[in-house]
């Protein structure tokens, strides 16, 4: 874990220092400016970094503002080496077939004091209008058929979601649009697929940001697994949070609803990087189930799909990669991932792995739809 930190850190301070280097050769005729470019620079960029490392002692607020700062700067970081990279392409081109207008040329430091003031505004437009897409949550329905095996049931109405990494920067804001949406569909059962905080639980609690959670009442119950985000901020708490707010978590465990299908949850399979322990195999988790009731698992990370199928699992939920989230990382998971997002079926297993509900980091999406799931489940003999 050390090492993976030390490489992050590392390739971030890297592509800080590309951003910023640019902003510096832009200011060569504005000297006076450059000591609060450097303050500043280095607050925003590393705000998100600072904040988590100093929380304790730092104000609730100060803590949240600074939190906030430092999480949209990873979108604004993402876009200024993008656009960065394409004007220096641009530059290395031209300097051999010099296709560029020669008033360019002519007054070179107006050139780069305009060419910076458009790519703050162009980067802040897509930042925005990410801002505004992540605020769009859709509801996508799915309409599956399982077998009826042992079960009574002939229907049920499943809304999942996933990831919704709650913390001051979307808070009870956010959470209160998913919850009224979640209500709006009259679900008999609510899976979430992992990564409900993203922060730690005494700070949520001390915000009361999950309090719209006591506003669900499905007919059978709130269920819930660890995401990586649960292990990252103290999993024994997040748990605790969770149960608190009314949802029972599943480690590793299933449960028999209704005497009609299994609810199975697993631990995240970064478990073994943040404790001394390993999770189950699926195999061991439910080679005490007995009867043939319909299984639906929960696995947060979409990691080798072919064992849920190996284990006649009927349905699996996953999140965890928000496919992609910011453009063009969505290009990347799909690559990393046999499914980064949407429906699949493997033999008689159906997989489904959500955008998710909300973003980590900045609360901006360019690469993919913020989303809740609807599973109207038919059970046929």
């Amino acid at each position: 874990m050390a090492l993976f930190f030390t490489i992050f850190f590392t390739v971030y301070t890297t592509l800080n220092y590309y951003v910023f280097i640019r902003g510096w050769q832009a200011l060569h005729t504005l000297p006076v400016l450059k000591p609060f470019y450097v303050v500043f620079f280095v607050i925003i960029a590393y705000g998100y970094v600072f904040s988590k490392l100093f929380y304790k002692f730092l104000p609730p607020l100060v803590y949240d503002i600074w939190l906030g700062v430092g999480a949209i700067w990873f979108a604004f970081l993402v876009y200024f080496i993008l656009t960065l990279l394409l004007i220096d392409i641009v530059r290395f081109f031209d300097s051999w077939f010099h296709f560029l207008p020669a008033f360019i040329q002519k007054d070179y430091e107006l050139t780069k004091k305009i060419t910076g003031v458009v790519v703050i505004a162009v980067v802040s437009l897509v930042v925005f209008l990410g801002n505004l897409n992540k605020r769009d949550i859709t509801v996508k329905t799915l309409e599956l058929q399982f077998p009826k095996g042992n079960g009574k049931l002939t229907e049920l109405n499943i809304v999942a979601a996933s990831d919704l990494h709650l913390s001051p920067i979307d808070g009870e804001r956010l959470l209160t649009k998913i919850i009224d949406k979640m209500n709006s569909l009259e679900p008999d059962i609510i899976l979430l697929a992992g990564d409900i905080v993203d922060d730690k639980a005494e700070i949520l609690e001390q915000r009361k940001i999950g309090e719209s959670f006591k506003r669900l009442n499905p007919k059978y119950g709130i269920f819930t697994i660890n995401g990586n985000h649960e292990f990252i901020n103290g999993v024994d708490a997040s748990v605790e949070y969770a149960e608190h707010l009314g949802m029972k978590v599943l480690r590793d465990e299933y449960e028999l609803i209704d005497s009609s299908f299994y609810i199975v949850g697993r631990e995240d399979s970064t478990m073994s990087q943040f404790t001394s322990k390993h999770r189950k195999t699926l195999q061991q988790i439910i080679e005490s189930i007995e009867t043939n009731h319909p299984m639906i698992l929960l696995d947060h990370t979409p990691y080798k799909l072919e064992e849920a199928q190996k284990n006649n699992i009927t349905f699996q939920l996953s999140g965890h990669t928000h496919h992609g989230q910011i453009w063009p990382a969505n290009i990347i998971t799909n690559m990393i991932y046999e499914i980064s997002w949407g429906y699949k079926k493997k033999g008689n297993t159906h997989y489904y792995v959500s955008s998710g509900a909300g973003t980590w980091g900045p609360p901006v999406r360019t690469g993919s739809k913020s989303e809740i799931v609807n599973i109207k489940i038919k059970f046929a003999n």
